[in-house]
């Protein structure tokens, strides 16, 4: 068991699956020479050469396509965008092709690639290089959505990620890669499966569901929870939100009755809409108040630092939504 930060744990499982399979390789903008404007590729370029990390125009939808191209004919690319908001100008490849083609073929061609994208507040990088669109990937048939929130589970998920054999988003918080955690050595790992959630606190008196960095300030606003209210959260992370382990969440709403959904994307037609949807339909009789949520506020993310951090939730945000819940109604 090693301690490392988030982007190591990232980088290590590049580097292992490189490794282990020719027909992996990664592609991106500065991802070779420069390492990633985050460094998850560094020392990767050394390592393996030019044919196998591969530097790209700044094209993002040329990029994403020929990511495409390479996975039908058998390859295994690793797409890495510079931010997730730069999605936007690939969503043609990544939603008319990545996700609909293997669909479309009935299934003679795999797609097997993975679109890695850095996203999130908390860095003054403004409205065009900070926001959270994991709704608008979940929304999408045919692709994958991973959202881990430790450094265990970003190796775990990576490598999983790029053995499976379908589209993967994978969305990486920008303020989790420089967080440490302890990450199993290779063969001591446990396979990490798409659709199964980890609790991350247990609790009996509500269930916090958290999602990327939101689940790392959920159990702080457990603790708080804890320490100043007698209330003992049971923090839930999906790692993933498709497939998403709904049985894993119904199960704690039942034991606790109720339910708060954290998440730093917009409110309208988000992750917590999605989820508090299905937690009323499917544990409607169990709940004692009406599912908490939690996200971002509905604007764009500002620059200005004291505005950038009243713009995406806090503890104390948490902690306010839990109380709600045992209010009398």
């Amino acid at each position: 068991m090693a301690t490392m930060r988030y982007r190591e744990a990232l980088n290590a499982a590049l580097r292992e699956e490189l490794e282990a399979d020719e027909d992996v390789f990664l592609l991106g903008e500065d991802i070779g020479v420069f390492q990633g404007a985050f460094k998850v590729t560094a020392g990767l370029l050394e390592e393996f050469g030019e044919k196998r990390v591969r530097d790209t125009p700044i094209s993002e939808n040329t990029i994403v396509g020929a990511g495409v191209g390479a996975a039908m004919l058998g390859l295994r690319p690793v797409v890495e965008l510079m931010t997730v908001n730069f999605s936007l100008l690939a969503l043609d490849q990544i939603i008319n092709s990545a996700a609909s083609i293997r669909y479309m073929f009935g299934a003679q061609v795999k797609v097997p690639m993975v679109i890695r994208m850095p996203g999130g507040s908390g860095h003054q990088l403004g409205p065009t290089h900070s926001h959270n669109f994991e709704a608008m990937f979940l929304h999408v048939p045919g692709l994958l959505v991973a959202v881990p929130s430790t450094a265990a589970d970003a190796k775990a998920l990576l490598k999983a990620s790029i053995r499976d054999d379908n589209p993967v988003i994978f969305l990486e918080h920008e303020w989790l890669y420089g967080q440490r955690g302890e990450v199993p050595d290779d063969g001591d790992a446990e396979p990490v499966r798409f659709g199964q959630a980890a609790v991350r606190r247990e609790g009996d008196d509500v269930t916090i569901v958290g999602i990327s960095r939101m689940n790392v300030t959920s159990l702080r606003a457990a603790d708080k929870l804890s320490e100043e209210h007698d209330i003992e959260a049971e923090v839930i992370d999906p790692r993933t939100l498709r497939p998403l382990d709904l049985d894993t969440i119904i199960e704690s709403v039942r034991k606790t009755n109720r339910a708060i959904i954290v998440e730093e994307g917009w409110p309208h037609g988000g992750v917590g809409a999605n989820l508090a949807a299905l937690i009323q339909e499917q544990a409607f009789d169990y709940l004692d108040a009406p599912v908490g949520r939690v996200a971002a506020a509905d604007v764009p993310m500002p620059y200005s630092k004291p505005l950038e951090q009243a713009a995406f939730p806090h503890e104390e945000h948490v902690v306010q939504a839990a109380l709600a819940t045992f209010r009398d109604l």
